[in-house]
């Protein structure tokens, strides 16, 4: 890899899963969507660690003739032991030649990425008792302020949120406007490019979209050119009305194809980091199942498709869906509009919200968009995005 690439990367900001990776392991896979990060992740651990090591970008044409087993061995014969492989969704072995490395040499250490679709489990060879798994997502506003604004915090409990954001908020606001830099983050800071160009992030993000589904989902799932064109057709209509209560027949009339391919699609859309869809239960789930809503998966992609104005209890919603489901299990509810942890009911609205929804609830809990401080079980909505 070009000594000048190295040399640019900047180290001075790392995102959170810089520091949970065992970057020492035999073996570890990080899943994650187009444009989190994932190589600077890389490449920020090389530069700073300074080890002989060896970057690799998977989906390069060598590897179109060429086994990644033969040029790992080539090169650990040469004294190489700590490989850094980009893109393995991109290459149709990646399975089978990492089984095979992790298995034939033990000093050898490999941190890979892919696609947030990526199954271990799945391919030639089951890696899920091998690798050590992680996801790196977009960022949360926390890590926004950092690199927008250089405010330094540490990520927060969601039980410190609860207990303490009268004391927490003020410690954050009283450093910067902290409703501007939030509307800010809703608009273009979910994706670290951000940084590099606002003027075309929205142009850049929609180009992410398309390549996320016409490359990386049919690069892991075999999936056909129609589906494709299904797919992206889904996603406008869902994008015209999100939060959208999914009637599947509906949806699989305006798309022409069959009910299975639409639930398919959106199951593939979630994975892939574009949806996220919000479900009665998490556990045991199979894409068969109707979801209750369907959420674009951040609110910057509100923005790609709606242009300047976009809802804003659909952005509210958005955000808060996307910020607690890093950490924590997020659920549908009959009473408010989420269930965290199976324990606490939120509500969310504007700074006017009031308590009458979720009276009587135990453990239930306002967001409450556009206030600098909470009061009581009525906490500020940007709060939320300090969890990771």
């Amino acid at each position: 890899m070009s000594e000048k690439r190295l040399k640019s990367i900047d180290t001075g900001f790392h995102r959170y899963l810089y520091q949970q990776v065992q970057w020492d392991k035999p073996l570890s896979i990080i899943k994650g969507a187009r444009g989190t990060g994932k190589t600077t992740l890389l490449l920020q651990y090389m530069k700073l660690t300074k080890l002989p090591a060896i970057y690799l970008s998977l989906d390069d044409f060598y590897f179109e003739s060429n086994r990644l087993t033969l040029l790992a061995e080539n090169l650990y014969e040469k004294g190489y032991r700590h490989f850094f492989l980009d893109e393995i969704h991109q290459y149709p072995f990646w399975s089978k030649d990492l089984k095979n490395l992790y298995d034939s040499y033990p000093d050898m250490r490999i941190v890979a990425t892919g696609s947030s679709v990526l199954q271990i489990d799945k391919g030639q060879a089951d890696l899920s008792r091998r690798a050590n798994l992680y996801s790196l997502n977009g960022l949360s506003f926390r890590e926004f302020l950092d690199m927008e604004y250089n405010l330094k915090n540490n990520p927060l409990e969601l039980s410190s949120i609860l207990e303490n954001h009268m004391d927490i908020s003020p410690s954050i606001n009283d450093r910067l406007d902290v409703l501007k830099a939030f509307s800010e983050y809703l608009n273009y800071g979910c994706l670290p490019f951000f940084k590099s160009d606002k003027t075309f992030y929205h142009q850049k993000l929609q180009q992410i979209i398309h390549l996320i589904i016409e490359i990386d989902i049919p690069s892991v799932e075999n999936i056909n050119y129609t589906t494709v064109r299904s797919m992206k057709n889904l996603l406008f209509i869902i994008s015209q009305s999100v939060p959208f209560t999914p009637n599947i027949q509906s949806l699989s009339d305006k798309t022409g194809v069959p009910r299975n391919t639409v639930l398919k699609a959106l199951d593939l859309l979630e994975k892939s980091g574009v949806l996220n869809l919000l479900r009665s239960n998490n556990k045991g789930i199979s894409f068969l199942q109707k979801p209750d809503k369907i959420y674009l998966e951040n609110p910057n992609i509100a923005y790609t498709f709606s242009g300047s104005k976009p809802n804003k209890g659909n952005l509210r919603e958005t955000f808060f869906l996307n910020q607690l489901k890093v950490n924590h299990d997020v659920t549908s509810s009959k009473y408010g509009d989420f269930i965290v942890n199976n324990a606490y009911t939120f509500e969310i609205g504007g700074a006017v919200k009031t308590t009458k929804q979720i009276k009587g609830i135990p453990q239930a809990f306002i967001a409450a968009d556009e206030i600098e401080n909470g009061v009581n079980n009525k906490i500020p909505l940007w709060l939320f995005g300090f969890l990771y």
